[in-house]
């Protein structure tokens, strides 16, 4: 019959479960493999995969109680910097639904709305098919790979104990949310200035002839200028997000390395 002792729970604990809480928080929020399409299960599966093959390759774990209060806030801790390390990533590709989104409401698009798989909710289409791109782009870049690998990397450079990030760490990452409406109005800037000169040319159009119905005229050739500027911006979308990941990773490694 198996017999554990206190002591071994304790080294079990350290060694498998400390890990397990920040290689999971990271999976729960980061882009698909956080999504609804992915089950909560295959989820958790994945996680004590991960575990299991880099836990005994990582530094030593700190000898603290199982049931213990200092247990329960390293585990809290763990899980805060891989749901961090994982909204980090999942900012970079909400960058392109926003941009899609300040596109389609200018554009007239925005009436054309579906359902989010993912997400659960209504979105609009331009920005549901944009970000369709950008995960296939992470996937083909091999984005998910990199990001497991600045996980256990995290190991190295913030050993489980050492502690959390500073104020001021947080308040970086606070900054790089702000720049992600700052970068989706980057990628709109172009559409939005094309279909600015188009509704002034319609108003010029009001002003030299006033019987003209520039509501019934103006609404579709609005949306036909709105897909033409999509068709034209949409093949730069893959290496804009090329050099969006690459920042981020540097990003994310300057953070870890932090400690």
């Amino acid at each position: 019959m198996l017999e554990f002792t206190a002591l071994d729970l304790q080294s079990w604990v350290a060694q498998y479960f400390y890990p397990f809480a920040r290689i999971a928080g990271c999976l729960g929020v980061m882009p698909l493999l956080g999504s609804k399409l992915v089950q909560r299960q295959i989820r958790v599966l994945l996680a004590v995969f991960i575990t299991l093959i880099i836990a005994p390759i990582l530094p030593d774990m700190p000898s603290v109680e199982p049931m213990s209060l200092d247990s329960f806030i390293i585990i809290f801790q763990q899980m805060l910097i891989g749901i961090v390390l994982g909204f980090m990533v999942e900012i970079v590709t909400q960058v392109f639904v926003l941009a899609g989104q300040l596109i389609a409401m200018q554009t007239g698009l925005g009436i054309a709305t579906t359902v989010d798989p993912a997400q659960g909710v209504s979105v609009v289409v331009v920005s549901q098919w944009f970000l369709f791109l950008t995960s296939l782009t992470f996937l083909a870049l091999n984005g998910h790979l990199i990001v497991i690998e600045v996980v256990v990397e995290s190991f190295y450079t913030m050993p489980i104990g050492s502690g959390a990030w500073s104020a001021e760490d947080y308040g970086r990452m606070v900054r790089w949310g702000g720049w992600m409406f700052a970068s989706a109005l980057v990628i709109a800037l172009p559409a939005l200035t094309s279909l600015l000169i188009v509704n002034f040319a319609f108003g010029v159009m009001t002003r030299a002839a006033p019987q003209l119905n520039i509501f019934s005229l103006g609404f579709p050739v609005t949306m036909l200028v709105g897909l033409v500027i999509i068709w034209l911006i949409i093949g730069q979308l893959g290496e804009g997000f090329h050099k969006l990941l690459e920042v981020l990773f540097e990003f994310l490694r300057s953070l870890i390395r932090t400690q």
